[in-house]
């Protein structure tokens, strides 16, 4: 019976989704695999998600029917009852103090598993810790840096549809990021995403909503308006959060995150924060996803409100 892997749509999700498929079939613990991603928007209906199907889950939401499972995010329970079902297994294991998803499954598949990796299963590590965890040197390296993970990673940002990430899923499963990153699909959403990164740089100030000394929210669901994570802390270093509506294929989307370079004394748990709208996260980054424009826009603003004054 085939085997469907669900990851979350990110460079460390997709490269999670690649370890996990290498791992199962090269010791024999499965013989098709195919992967497809998920995204916040399916937690409205994730108990009834892949019913009837043989399915795995990475770098997402607990899900008590999955096969094997495996995530790194302290929100990842939606319920008590889902939280209380969770037991680690050879085939299920949460550990929230990693940086990302891709070392939990590496150690798992070597100690549950026997898998004896390639090296260029370290290179995803690595960079996945660094980017999944906003471990950046500083905001100029995550916008301006060239090495191929990055490179991949900024692609991501214009994927012209959902199997642009499936593919890239095979390219880091087959490949060392080098040549995944030279792929001409990659280079070209590459290229492409390096002009929208210097127009949304540009336009940034524009999107401003509301405004604190420390906290800021902006809408950038304009189709004219390019979205760069980074650019809120690029150009306002003194900002410890930034609250942005996002456009999706699926609706809207909001974020929130903290400024790695810079930390307030105080600070509020986003993924938690997140939570309580149907979405999740991390300490310092979270996201939901509204049911509509009009609820979007109240949500942000209720969430922009709680960190606006943080200190």
């Amino acid at each position: 019976m085939e085997l469907t892997i669900y990851y979350h749509r990110d460079f460390d999700g997709m490269a999670s989704a690649a370890m996990l498929a290498e791992a199962l079939q090269a010791c024999g613990r499965e013989r098709e695999v195919r992967w497809s991603g998920v995204n916040f928007d399916r937690t409205l209906e994730w108990r009834d998600f892949g019913m009837g199907e043989h399915f795995a889950v990475v770098d997402f939401h607990f899900h008590r029917n999955a096969a094997y499972w495996f995530d790194h995010h302290p929100t990842t329970f939606l319920s008590p009852e889902d939280e209380a079902l969770y037991q680690p297994s050879p085939t299920h294991f949460f550990s929230p103090q990693s940086p990302s998803c891709p070392p939990i499954i590496m150690a798992h598949a070597k100690e549950h598993w026997g898998w004896e990796p390639e090296e260029r299963f370290n290179e995803l590590v690595h960079w996945s810790n660094v980017i999944d965890s906003a471990s950046f040197a500083s905001a100029k390296q995550a916008l301006f840096g060239t090495d191929p993970a990055l490179r991949l990673m900024r692609a991501l940002t214009t994927a012209p549809d959902f199997h642009f990430h499936d593919r890239t899923v095979h390219l880091m499963r087959t490949l060392p990021l080098m040549q995944a990153a030279a792929d001409i699909d990659i280079e070209r959403c590459y290229e492409r995403a390096v002009r929208n990164r210097d127009q949304a740089l540009e336009a940034f100030p524009s999107t401003m909503l509301e405004r604190s000394v420390t906290g800021m929210l902006a809408d950038l669901r304009s189709k004219k308006i390019r979205r760069e994570r980074f650019a809120p802390f690029y150009l306002y270093p003194e900002l410890f959060y930034a609250v942005t509506l996002l456009p999706t294929r699926a609706g809207v989307h909001i974020t929130a995150a903290s400024n790695p370079w810079n930390r307030p004394k105080q600070p509020v748990h986003l993924g938690n924060l997140l939570k309580g709208y149907g979405g999740g996260g991390h300490q310092g980054v979270g996201g939901c996803n509204p049911p509509d424009a009009r609820t979007a826009e109240a949500w942000a603003r209720e969430i922009y409100a709680t960190v606006a004054d943080v200190t």
